[in-house]
């Protein structure tokens, strides 16, 4: 190790302001843990046999104002059009009070994911609304907390009506109409599965029916048609099939409702509501379905329960559904959602409430009217006259040149087809926008616009979005004061440490976060043509290059900012490995009992069995149990997902060994790295594992990569998945998350290039120093099958007081957030103590909490009400608590309070 003394190092300001701790502060924790320096310390912590010396191959450390300079060098090669591709992503405004109270503001972008609702009620609320509006705009009874993205969100849709469905077919009808990516997903999603997908044209009708469990149409179409479904979907069900409906939020302002037609599930995303292009992602998507489905639906689920005085309070619910409890049963391995740009399509909806939202909506469609009615006059023929914001002209032999001229006057259209182009209005189009357009085409936009094109019999005519929430906060004023209360209900880490440990939590520095919101980041359609975003190509493949050399490994595939599809990429390229070598019968997935819950449901989407190895007290795999598992499965075993740090957070010693074993069987191996910062400059995977083949860094600032050494990467983040052998379709939609992907300028690489991994050191000095205080402050209590760490709660005066009814400090240097009396009874699920699923404080019970948890068991609490109320329970905004309803008789063991 080299010397990692911050006063001594050439690094820039930036290290040690982002960092913290000063050097008289690090030689006291030093002392404390007894140790004379970082390096000492990190060659205590990381075993011998990993760790790595040498500087890493990237440039060395800038100062802030440089790193934000280079940067702006390289995407300055972007060029920054107005598009009109539609295809499922639209040009908006975000409401500045939303961006600079919302999405610049470390209150919302840092908050943790909210497991522990008393710490997070400003953005359950937030959430909990979202869900709200999905439900009331598709007109179905229950929707999820969001998604990845619409691509996947119909993939998950799939999967839950082969689950939920009543047919014993294995066919699922896609229309051809629907979005190209939502079609190469679906392929990609089905295959493991043996699913067959059929595409059809709904437009045609359905001639076989045989085996079909499920069929999903676009609402509006791709083409921008807008079709009556109804009796597509009396017929499917006729046949014991489900139907889904891939949607346009702003769209249903105006049109029936998927539920309304009697549709099962409703997805799409939420991006129009104003969240930016930013080349394709972060956007948070959604689905909604019925009532009866809700324990199949994939996502989490936010709902309004009541805490022990009473009062609404929000959390997460119906947990039983998911990964940490049902492992290789769970109805899908998504544990994530799209949380903070949900809350900003939802407070988007707010700030214009449902009359404004209409007339956006209607603007957008008057805005495509137009251009239609000016094509038409000149003579040129369009797709259909039904249609909301999208319009598809057929043009002949003119189609090129034509859209390199809309190129040269600054305007991106579709290129639909050899002979076609579509052309989708949006927020932002402009009545200049629309004359400019036409005259592309050789036409002229009429005075008066003549009439709807709206088909008669899809108009919505029910009243939606009467909730107070929706009507109350129209100034600007009123908006921020609202979003201020809201983020003075949550703990994030603008404000405190956040006890909880993840991949997810990382505080980025401002200056990372400041390019997020540049128009050559955030204004770029993923579908532009590619020479329009060359700077956003050398700032992916620069990003490649530093992680190919932080981690030893050859190649860097970047997937979606979800670990759990960063999983089922690398096992279905391991999977595919196998299968171009013949190896079609190995389909044994082993599991680390100590492994995260989404590791088992990964493995079951890509069907393999998973087959759990044992682990001992602190989390290591045990090698005789790994050597009898392999035993027991010879010839069949496929890969091993295991975690680096483990899931207890320690370096394990034993991981080279598992590799050697399962490699030794024929195996792959799957690292999930959980906190690359704990590796970077510290030790390379790709080294110290040798012939391992496949490695899954941590998060790091919302984006994922995967890597890999004798296995092809699952395709490149900059174009779609490459078809070659050993290599399949995109378990991703086009370039997500491409806007995040700027987050990097100065990171942890770029300091340890420098032969300074002082950042990895000081985490690691931290991590050892807490250790040592809740040493001191916790204690074990034995339960049956293991023992749980629980606060000890000291009483006002004997070890500090309670801190603004939230917190209760464990010792008088060291907080802990955790439950209190503001919302009791449902903190933790404790799986193996309760199979009730009534949840249970995750700590000592204290001088009135045995009343709460009886109350409880009793069924004395609310259940999660996200659904579509009837026009009779639905208050009617005048003044009143619109938030919905809960229902005190449902009990604990079916309403899924856990």
């Amino acid at each position: 190790m080299s010397a990692s003394n911050p006063s001594k190092s050439a690094l820039s300001p930036f290290v040690f302001r982002h960092i913290g701790p000063r050097e008289h502060e690090i030689a006291k924790m030093l002392g404390y843990l007894g140790y004379s320096s970082l390096d000492e310390l990190t060659s205590t912590v990381v075993p011998k046999q990993i760790q790595f010396n040498q500087p890493l191959n990237v440039p060395a450390g800038v100062s802030e104002e440089e790193a934000l300079a280079e940067l702006r060098g390289v995407l300055s090669r972007n060029k920054v059009l107005k598009s009109f591709i539609g295809q499922g992503y639209y040009g908006t405004h975000t409401p500045k009070v939303i961006q600079r109270n919302v999405l610049e503001n470390p209150a919302w972008y840092t908050a943790y994911t909210p497991y522990q609702p008393e710490i997070s009620q400003g953005r359950l609320e937030v959430l909990f609304y979202y869900q709200t509006l999905v439900t009331e705009l598709t007109g179905l009874e229950i929707a999820n907390a969001s998604l990845l993205d619409e691509a996947t969100a119909a993939a998950e849709a799939m999967t839950l009506c082969q689950r939920v469905g009543k047919g014993s077919g294995n066919r699922f009808l896609v229309s051809r109409h629907c979005h190209p990516q939502t079609i190469e997903l679906i392929q990609t999603r089905a295959q493991p599965l043996n699913i067959e997908v059929v595409l059809f044209d709904e437009r045609a009708g359905v001639s076989d029916w045989s085996g079909v469990f499920g069929v999903i149409v676009q609402y509006p179409a791709t083409d921008g048609v807008v079709t009556n479904h109804e009796k597509l979907i009396a017929d499917a069900h006729a046949h014991q099939a489900l139907v889904v409906m891939a949607t346009d939020l702003l769209a249903l302002m105006l049109l029936k409702s998927p539920g309304a037609m009697g549709a099962d599930v409703a997805v799409g995303n939420s991006q129009r509501f104003g969240v930016p292009f930013g080349l394709g992602g972060p956007h948070a998507a959604f689905m909604a379905t019925r009532d009866a489905f809700k324990r199949s639906m994939p996502g989490r689920l936010v709902g309004q329960s009541i805490d022990s005085h009473g009062k609404p309070a929000f959390r997460l619910s119906l947990q039983t559904r998911e990964q940490h409890i049902r492992r290789e049963k769970a109805t899908s391995n998504i544990c994530t959602a799209q949380a903070l740009l949900a809350i900003m399509a939802t407070l988007y909806a707010v700030y214009h409430g449902p009359e404004g939202l209409r007339a956006i909506a209607k603007r957008v469609h008057t805005r495509a009217t137009e251009l239609y009615n000016a094509l038409v006059a000149a003579g040129l023929k369009c797709s259909g006259d039904q249609f909301f914001d999208t319009v598809v002209v057929e043009v002949g032999g003119k189609a090129e040149a034509i859209a390199a001229q809309a190129v040269a006057a600054g305007f991106n259209l579709r290129r639909f087809s050899p002979t076609a182009l579509g052309i989708s209005c949006d927020e932002t189009t402009s009545p200049a926008d629309v004359a400019a357009l036409a005259k592309l085409f050789g036409a002229a936009v009429p005075t008066v616009a003549e009439r709807t094109h709206l088909p008669a019999d899809q108009l919505r005519d029910d009243v939606i979005l009467t909730q107070e929430v929706f009507h109350k906060y129209r100034s600007e004023t009123e908006m921020m004061r609202y979003l201020r209360r809201l983020s003075e209900m949550d703990i994030a880490l603008d404000r405190a440490m956040i006890s909880l440990g993840s991949c997810t939590m990382k505080l980025n520095a401002a200056a990372e976060m400041t390019p997020v919101t540049w128009p050559e980041i955030n204004s770029i359609h993923p579908y532009a043509p590619a020479d329009q975003w060359v700077g956003y190509r050398d700032m992916i493949a620069q990003l490649e290059k530093w992680l190919c050399a932080c981690t030893g490994y050859d190649a860097i595939s970047l997937q979606p900012n979800a670990g759990s599809q960063g999983e089922y990429a690398g096992l279905l390229a391991i999977k595919q490995y196998h299968e171009s070598r013949g190896d079609h019968h190995r389909d044994i997935c082993l599991i680390p009992s100590s492994a995260h819950g989404t590791n088992p449901a990964s493995a079951q989407m890509v069907n393999m069995k998973v087959v759990v190895v044992k682990c001992d007290d602190d989390g290591n795999v045990d090698l005789a149990d790994l050597d009898e598992k392999i035993a027991q499965n010879s010839g069949k075993v496929a890969a091993i997902m295991i975690t680096y740090p483990s899931t207890h957070g320690v370096f394990e010693e034993g991981v080279t060994a598992v590799c050697e074993k399962v490699h030794a069987a024929g195996g792959q191996v799957y690292i999930d790295g959980a906190n690359l910062n704990a590796l970077v400059g510290v030790a390379q995977p790709g080294k110290f594992l040798h012939s391992a083949r496949w490695w899954w860094p941590g998060r790091r600032s919302g984006r994922r990569a995967g890597a890999s050494r004798s296995v092809p990467p699952q395709g490149r983040h900059q174009s779609r998945s490459p078809r070659a052998a050993g290599q399949c379709r995109p378990v991703w939609q086009r370039q997500h998350p491409a806007d995040l992907l700027d987050v990097h300028p100065d990171d942890g690489a770029r300091r340890a290039a420098d032969g300074d991994p002082s950042r990895n050191s000081e985490c690691q000095l931290h991590g050892q120093a807490i250790a040592g205080e809740l040493r001191n402050s916790l204690h074990r209590e034995p339960r049956p099958g293991g023992s749980r760490v629980h606060c000890r709660y000291p009483a006002a005066g004997q070890g500090g007081p309670c801190v603004s009814g939230r917190h209760r400090q464990a010792a008088d240097r060291f907080r802990i957030p955790c439950s209190d009396d503001v919302i009791s009874g449902w903190w933790n699920v404790d799986d193996r103590a309760d199979r009730e699923r009534v949840a249970v404080r995750a700590g000592p019970v204290l001088p009135g909490d045995e009343a709460d948890l009886q109350r409880v068991r009793k069924g004395q609490v609310g259940r999660m009400v996200s659904g579509k109320q009837s026009a009779a329970e639905r208050p009617a905004y005048a003044g009143l608590d619109s938030r919905r309803g809960f229902d005190p008789g449902l009990s604990a063991t079916t309403g899924g309070l856990s």
